[in-house]
């Protein structure tokens, strides 16, 4: 007899709304990749709205050492990147795919709807760039290395 219980559930879905797990991809340089991953965890999908998550990022980024390259970047926009358990993209840097669908490009409007209404769910990993650098290197996605 195995000592697991095959009746738990082990997907994204086992953590309710209310308190999930969003892995956030901050990106500084789309050309050099300059991207660093943080994990917020216990977000309320239900009543943050893409705004707020948009201002927690910014005082994350502002109190946090590890984070200090990350400063001076003028963060603007949030995307998903991938659904949980969905398919990603082949770009590392960001999906840029959906850019016209509202529900991938996050509304950042003081009257905006909670993450959830949105797809967001446990586990989705969202990206957070500057438009303006993102519409430069979707018109010329060449990647430097040096």
């Amino acid at each position: 007899m195995s000592e697991y219980n095959i009746e738990e559930p082990l997907t994204s879905t086992a953590r309710p709304l209310n308190d999930s797990v969003l892995t956030v991809r901050i990106i500084k340089s789309f050309p050099y990749r300059n991207i660093r991953n943080h994990v917020f965890q216990h977000v309320d999908l239900t009543s943050t709205t893409p705004r707020q998550l948009l201002e927690l990022v910014k005082r994350t980024i502002a109190t946090e050492g590890s984070l200090r390259p990350y400063r001076n970047v003028d963060l603007d926009t949030l995307k998903v990147y991938t659904h949980a358990h969905g398919t990603k993209t082949m770009n590392l840097v960001i999906n840029t795919d959906h850019d016209d669908d509202p529900n991938w490009v996050l509304d950042l409007s003081e009257n905006g709807r909670p993450l959830a209404e949105y797809g967001v769910s446990n586990e989705t990993e969202l990206s957070v760039f500057n438009l303006a650098d993102y519409e430069a290197y979707k018109a010329n996605p060449e990647d430097k290395w040096w």
